[in-house]
């Protein structure tokens, strides 16, 4: 009774509105920790069709018998009951509709025999079963990693989705118990790991490296159990709130230095830029003159205003006046 009221406490909505459900439970009683999750008890298509057909398989066989005791005997007995139902049961067990989605795992007298389906699937009464149907669409499971230690020793919650798929029905089902746990598992384990291996900072800065570590770690352990790993996807990171403040403040330092940097960067690139025009204008006082009359100029038109100059400012733009008269007067004697 406990276990029915945890399992239906955890079915439901996870964090963040993501549809989970219970793992399904370990022969020995073990279940998946609080923060696995395994989305599948979400909506399937139905399988009443088969179920249906089964007992439509059944029903036909049953009045068959019947119909033939009452045809040889003249009458429906007890014995005739027994029988009726006893073939209704074989040939409802040997006659299976497997989804298209699906493959039946068949077992002759214990050991593996073949995979079957989709569609139908005929097997020997009694001689023959299928022990498992496994579903080969694509699979989500949502698992985190809480209070983690980084290598520089802080506490954080990561959580992630895990997409997989099973594509060898056989190894699902004679190499691994149960295989939609073992990969909840192996992916917990593989994000302890991957934690414990980078700082706090690393871990938050470097989503794309830890969702392929992740990915890489993962398949290598489920690939021997026909199991593949199409990605890994982390949601959420969550590092304590006393550091919060702490790693805000750092951001903050380091962003004003990177800014200084850059404005020192600059400062060096114009001053050189500066001493090259020196070295231009300095063996040429008219592109100095001009130069300087061109900034004037660019002063007033930005502004808008009116720039007023003393008459020494002026004067620096005409030639000297002792080489101005020489050069309006005819020279003497002719």
């Amino acid at each position: 009774m406990k276990r029915d009221k945890r399992a239906g406490a955890e079915a439901g909505v996870g964090p963040a509105g993501f549809p989970t459900g219970t793992l399904p439970a370990y022969s020995d009683g073990r279940s998946a920790p609080d923060n696995i999750r395994s989305a599948t008890n979400r909506s399937r298509a139905s399988r009443n069709g088969a179920v249906v057909f089964a007992v439509v398989v059944f029903v036909l066989a049953f009045g068959i018998v019947l119909a033939a005791a009452q045809a040889a005997f003249g009458e429906i007995g007890l014995v005739a009951l027994v029988s009726a139902a006893i073939v209704g049961w074989l040939a409802s067990s040997s006659v299976h509709i497997v989804l298209e989605w699906e493959k039946a795992v068949v077992l002759r007298f214990g050991k593996f025999n073949r995979v079957a389906g989709p569609g139908i699937v005929f097997t020997w009464p009694i001689v023959e079963f299928y022990t498992l149907r496994i579903d080969q669409r694509v699979a989500t499971t949502y698992f985190g990693a809480e209070e983690t230690l980084t290598s520089d020793l802080v506490p954080i919650n990561v959580d992630a989705v895990l997409f997989w798929m099973v594509f060898s029905a056989k190894k699902a089902c004679v190499e691994v118990e149960d295989y939609s746990a073992a990969v909840a598992w192996v992916a917990q384990t593989a994000m302890r790991k991957a934690i414990g291996r980078a700082t706090v900072a690393e871990v938050a800065m470097r989503r794309d490296q830890l969702d392929a570590e992740l990915k890489d770690a993962i398949e290598e352990k489920l690939s021997p159990w026909g199991i593949d790993i199409i990605d890994v996807e982390v949601r959420d990171i969550v590092v304590p709130k006393e550091l919060q403040e702490a790693m805000a403040m750092e951001a903050v330092a380091e962003r004003k230095k990177n800014a200084r940097m850059v404005l020192a960067e600059a400062e060096k690139d114009i001053s050189e830029m500066l001493k090259d025009a020196s070295e231009v204008y300095a063996g040429d006082q008219d592109a100095m003159k001009l130069r300087t009359m061109h900034l004037a100029y660019e002063s007033v038109e930005q502004s808008g205003g009116t720039l007023v100059i003393p008459s020494a400012f002026s004067e620096g733009f005409a030639p000297e006046a002792g080489g101005a008269a020489t050069a309006g007067r005819p020279a003497a004697g002719e």
